[in-house]
């Protein structure tokens, strides 16, 4: 055994190309896992530059400047940018608040109906069952008290770094889109010569990412906003806040869907009891996710690679345990490049002689 892992070590790292795509691979990893919390801003900028490069390209295919097609492009990211900042920000956090306060109202009338159900169930649930069931409910309650106590004290701390990253996103984005070519001859300038290999699977990643967070970007704002339109419809209260978690549970395939169904059926439970406008609401919510899965995905995803869904699962477990959020975002494209590189790996070939043991 031992003959045979130095045999492969020894023809593995004598390719100056495997050498260099490890090096690359690892050095990847250990900025992500040690920095990755430090990156965030310069991470999110280059998300959103990634995004924009695209459309950058498509004006200069229009014969316009790069450096026209730049300042067009960021000053229509910028516009979305204050629009969501000072429009949609305050709205999210007015419901998020307005929410919040309502939390408590909402489990007293939990309780009340919990200490109805041996009445109505009495084989299902005893009075002392439910006497527990309402007194674990009090003590979480009370947890949840003292946890927004300890975040209201902390927010100062959080609003600062909020307005940093604010501050340095745009700026990122702006310089990340009108010095690309410069920056990357920079960083190609640390990377030797010879790097076929690591070109070769960043080619195929560099495809397959573009379309899958262009893609997911589109999805979660189609999501979103049919999301919107149709709970307001409805009248569901908190309209805008369960569109945008709606929109964003899109990023976790399988498990997001399911996730939001809870605070969606609580909403509307809450605001109608049972009845018919509570049936309407999570009906229109199914839809809403079963077009997503059966039409919208496959129109937005066609071009990427097809994941088995057990792959995707164990690529979010992975990443989102390494990586937090970003990890969760990038689980598919992250996947992606794991199978890049397996393909791209050498291989023994099949009719190559076994290892002799000197």
């Amino acid at each position: 055994m031992v003959a045979v892992i130095n045999s492969w070590l020894r023809r593995t790292f004598a390719d100056q190309e495997l050498v260099i795509l490890a090096l690359v691979l690892v050095f990847g990893a250990l900025l992500v896992i040690f920095l990755g919390q430090m990156l965030a801003p310069v991470i999110t900028a280059l998300v959103f530059a990634y995004l924009l490069e695209a459309l950058v390209k498509r004006l200069e295919r229009l014969r316009l400047p790069r450096w026209a097609a730049v300042w067009a492009v960021f000053l229509a990211f910028l516009t979305g940018f204050v629009f969501v900042l000072f429009g949609m920000a305050p709205l999210l956090s007015r419901q998020v608040a307005q929410l919040v306060s309502q939390i408590p109202e909402y489990l007293g009338r939990l309780q009340l109906l919990i200490q109805l159900l041996p009445e109505r169930y009495p084989q299902l649930i005893s009075p002392q069952q439910a006497d527990d069931l309402t007194a674990r409910i009090g003590a979480d309650l009370a947890q949840f008290g003292q946890k927004l106590l300890a975040m209201s004290f902390s927010s100062v701390v959080g609003l600062m770094t909020l307005m940093v990253f604010l501050v340095l996103i745009p700026l990122l984005v702006f310089f990340f889109l009108k010095d690309k070519e410069k920056l990357l001859r920079w960083i190609g300038g640390f990377v030797p010569r010879n790097r076929t290999l690591v070109r070769q699977v960043w080619h195929e990643v560099d495809e397959q990412m573009g379309n899958y967070v262009r893609g997911k970007v589109l999805e979660i704002l189609i999501v979103g906003a049919v999301t919107y339109v149709t709970f307001s419809l409805l009248g569901l209260q908190y309209a805008i806040l369960l569109a945008t978690i709606t929109g964003f549970s899109v990023l976790i395939p399988y498990i997001g869907a399911t996730i939001v169904t809870l605070p969606v059926f609580a909403v509307a439970f809450f605001q109608w009891g049972w009845g018919p406008d509570l049936f309407w609401a999570m009906v229109a919510y199914g839809i809403i996710q079963a077009l997503d899965g059966n039409v919208l995905v496959p129109l937005l995803f066609s071009e990427v690679v097809d994941l088995h869904p057990v792959g995707i699962i164990i690529a979010i477990l992975v990443f989102g345990g390494i990586w937090g959020f970003w990890g969760v975002f990038f689980a598919i494209p992250l996947a992606t490049l794991v199978n890049a590189v397996l393909r791209a790996w050498p291989r023994t070939p099949p009719d190559a002689p076994p290892h002799q043991p000197g």
